[in-house]
């Protein structure tokens, strides 16, 4: 077996499949306290108008604030998650996004999509500049409607995709022959490039499957510019430097509702062709 923290194996899995994961980096009782904080969040969030922004029928995103999620600073300095930082996005990487996605029972198959237009730098380029960790709150079964990726899509040119990011139906086939469910239990994480083609399925259970969500961009990414990471004054003198320094956030003297303005009009139709 590979190293998990050798930037040659980093390298090559989010590189060729587009997805690496690391199991048991946190105890179930660290996932359970993150379940504890989304639920919670959602509940206020859900009350802000834009606080709590659809993707698809039965499931939502929610961004929010570094300090109201218990463990971040044992996520962002998790040695694994600084190595995959490091070699994918540089020493120079910055942490842009905190949040979380929960399709509740009911949520049904999405659309193939990435989760944005991919850059010039990874289309022309052939280099990522930014990733997405996940970390589950739940054990993942299969009727739960686990994240399904096509594996070794981010490099794929979809021109004509809608917002650059729905690739038409005609090619489903290629997406679904490729794919692979991910069934990640409580206290795993992973990390993917957020273009590899992919989707949340349908969820038969009757719980919900809260995922949280840290995002992060090498130093010409530029999806800081589309989310409000904003942290305390006080919050940010506490922090280690190894977090401190990689933040790209705004500093207020108490933290401010955030109001989330990127609605992906795709996710809102599940039959989009």
């Amino acid at each position: 077996m590979s190293d998990p923290y050798d930037a040659a194996a980093i390298m090559g899995g989010l590189y060729g499949d587009g997805i690496i994961g690391l199991e048991g980096a946190f105890t179930p009782e660290f996932a359970d306290t993150l379940h504890e904080d989304m639920v919670a969040l959602f509940e206020e969030a859900r009350q802000i108008p834009g606080g709590a922004l659809p993707r698809g029928p039965q499931r939502w995103y929610v961004e929010t604030q570094p300090e109201r999620i218990r463990g971040f600073v044992e996520i962002v300095t998790h040695p694994w998650f600084v190595a995959v930082c490091e070699a994918v996005l540089t020493k120079d990487y910055r942490i842009v996004e905190i949040g979380f996605d929960i399709p509740f029972a009911g949520a049904a198959d999405q659309p193939w999509h990435r989760d944005f237009k991919a850059p010039d730098a990874t289309i022309n380029g052939r280099r990522l500049n930014s990733l997405a960790f996940n970390l589950t709150a739940i054990d993942t079964r299969p009727e739960h409607g686990p994240l399904e990726i096509a594996l070794g899509t981010q490099w794929d040119d979809i021109p004509g995709a809608r917002d650059g990011m729905f690739p038409d139906r005609s090619l489903w086939s290629r997406y679904i022959s490729g794919a692979v469910q991910k069934m990640p239990q409580r206290g795993d994480i992973s990390a993917r490039s957020a273009l590899t083609i992919h989707r949340g399925t349908r969820n038969r259970s009757n719980e919900a499957r809260p995922v949280l969500v840290v995002a992060a961009d090498a130093p010409d990414g530029t999806n800081a510019d589309h989310h409000d990471l904003q942290v305390t004054r006080a919050y940010f003198d506490s922090l280690p430097p190894l977090v401190r320094d990689h933040l790209t956030c705004r500093i207020t003297d108490q933290l401010e509702p955030i109001i989330q303005h990127h609605v992906i009009e795709g996710l809102l139709e599940p039959d989009y062709g």
